[in-house]
């Protein structure tokens, strides 16, 4: 129904009751305030010019696709479940995250003056390259969280060809060492996107809020490559020390492509 009410296809108000019900259910107040805010969202999202509009619908139909293929691919949290092949990997960081990476390319060449280097057929590319590489790290690094919860991205059939199951990934974690390292080489690919595309936009404010991610991303797998196989039993995030350093750094030197590309290589080791 959420869906259905971004779409235009059921009523705000029938959105907003429904909601309503079970607002009062979640213990989380941040979360609660998100809720709470929706009647707003879908009033604003009415009063946007159309082409925006257009965008954000589609970017959202995208997005909830992929939350509800989760909540039936992951039904039942007390059997660890797996994802079937890669595709269907690349299928989730796609919706999820890949047509983020679409969606804001298309914004900003609708909004933004010469904000780029390449064509926009270049950048929609790289851009959905640069959200999935993004979404796999979040994928990686909450790996032994999600299979605490039953849900496991890794696939099945890769699982199955060194003979390990999804229920023994976190009694037997250096036997996936193997895969995790494949699926991190592959989002070390999509970060060289999320760098290639930042390299081309011309705006610097822009340039540095895109290219922030990456430079996070960089720190994050690096940080996982150091972990090993412990990383499933660890939470592992980047300190808001180091953030705060990159944006400062970013901030004094005007997102220079010279300085992008230092913090990059050396948050990356």
């Amino acid at each position: 129904m959420f869906s259905d009410g971004i779409l235009g296809k059921a009523s705000r108000e029938m959105v907003v009751n429904q909601v309503a019900s079970f607002v009062p259910l979640q213990e989380n107040v941040a979360e609660r305030t998100l809720l709470d805010s929706l009647p707003d969202c879908l009033e604003w999202l009415e009063q946007i010019e159309r082409a925006d509009r257009d965008d954000i619908r589609a970017v959202l139909e995208k997005i909830t696709h992929g939350q509800m293929l989760d909540l039936h691919r992951f039904n039942d949290p007390t059997k660890v479940r797996a994802l079937e092949t890669a595709a269907d990997l690349d299928e989730y960081t796609y919706l999820v995250a890949g047509c983020v990476g679409e969606f804001w390319t298309r914004l900003c060449f609708r909004h933004l003056r010469d904000f780029a280097s390449l064509i926009q057929d270049e950048m929609l590319a790289l851009g959905r390259r640069y959200g999935m590489g993004l979404q796999l790290i979040n994928v990686l690094r909450d790996a032994g969280s999600d299979l605490r919860a039953g849900r496991c991205y890794f696939p099945n059939d890769e699982l199955g060809a060194i003979g390990l199951s999804a229920a023994q990934i976190l009694s037997e974690s250096d036997r996936l060492q193997p895969i995790y390292q494949r699926w991190m080489d592959k989002a070390q690919d999509g970060l060289a996107g999320g760098m290639q595309y930042s390299r081309a936009i011309r705006n610097r404010r822009v340039r540095a809020a895109t290219v922030l991610p990456a430079l996070i991303g960089a720190r994050t797998l690096a940080l996982l490559r150091k972990a090993g196989a412990s990383a499933l039993r660890q939470t592992i995030k980047v300190p808001r020390r180091e953030v705060r350093a990159m944006i400062l750094s970013l901030v004094v030197h005007l997102a220079s492509h010279r300085e992008i590309e230092t913090i990059f290589h050396r948050y990356r080791k």
